[in-house]
């Protein structure tokens, strides 16, 4: 089995050996992300644990494992962006909803893994257009694709199309299009609506807008959503799962659609999205309990 391990440099490398020793002993084939390995060479001897390094442009892997938090996660979708790798996450960082397989677990999993002993959920993922053109690979998001205010000053105004029908024009901070698996990310903090993931829905959500009729509106992900978008200074930012980009709002059209390619998320058998919403977010408990 060919795996290849992303991370980021804020991983320890004692967390790192145990993950090769393991994989090692299931005679997997170990292949390490360039940048992450330039980051660990100091500290880890790779002699006979690693098969090659990855440079991100030809991958031929049987998985993907991001090792570190949700946003390692998606740092590691987009760089196997449409190849159809399947991608485990195991957490080191904080919450952990995509990467959700803990420290405890993870040498149980990984063998898991290795005897075959998995299941591979299909995600759908939103593909951004730019005046009709999406030669940017980049323009792919698994979460969610935010417009946001340029400047502390001012609000911006978002006029919103769905199917080419005028749906409304929002004043407001910015405005988030979430999946279903990015509706327990940014869209949640701002007051969007939980959504299972195998649902085929999207959900617009207005961060702080000016009018309190401006409710999170759930819609099915075969819609395309059209947005134009203007500023008192002429620009603002367009952020795809949190990668960010300036923008200029002298006509620029911005289409947002549900990608043909989805992501592949690698889960342990019995374990649930409702297993992670009650363990994540404590849904249901009593805080007065303790």
């Amino acid at each position: 089995m060919k795996i290849g391990i992303f991370g980021n440099e804020y991983q320890k490398s004692d967390q790192i050996e145990r993950i090769l020793d393991i994989l090692t002993k299931g005679n997997a084939e170990i292949f390490i992300q360039k940048e992450f390995h330039e980051y660990l060479s100091p500290q880890i001897d790779w002699n006979n644990k690693v098969n090659g390094i990855l440079d991100c442009k030809d991958l031929d892997l049987d998985m993907a494992l991001s090792v570190g938090g949700d946003g390692t996660f998606l740092k590691t979708v987009s760089s196997v962006q449409l190849k159809n790798i399947p991608i485990l996450g195991i957490n080191t960082g904080r919450l952990g909803f995509l990467a959700d397989v803990s420290e405890d677990d993870m040498e149980q999993t990984l063998s898991e893994i290795l005897a075959g002993q998995y299941t591979v959920e299909e995600r759908s993922q939103l593909r951004l257009l730019v005046n009709g053109e999406d030669g940017d690979p980049q323009h792919y998001a698994l979460n969610e694709i935010a417009v946001l205010k340029q400047d502390l000053a001012s609000m911006i105004n978002v006029d919103v199309f769905i199917n080419d029908e005028h749906l409304t024009s929002y004043e407001a901070d910015g405005l988030i299009i979430a999946t279903p698996t990015g509706s327990t990310a940014y869209s949640l903090s701002v007051g969007g609506p939980i959504m299972t993931p195998n649902t085929s829905t999207l959900a617009i959500t207005a961060i702080a807008p000016h009018s309190l009729n401006a409710r999170p509106l759930v819609i099915e992900d075969d819609n395309v959503i059209t947005m134009k978008v203007k500023s008192r200074s002429c620009c603002f930012l367009i952020s795809l799962d949190g990668r960010s980009k300036m923008m200029s709002a002298d006509g620029t059209i911005l289409q947002v659609e549900k990608s043909a390619v989805p992501v592949r998320i690698v889960k342990r058998k019995g374990h649930t999205f409702y297993n992670t919403l009650k363990k994540k977010l404590k849904w249901g408990s009593d805080p007065r309990l303790g």
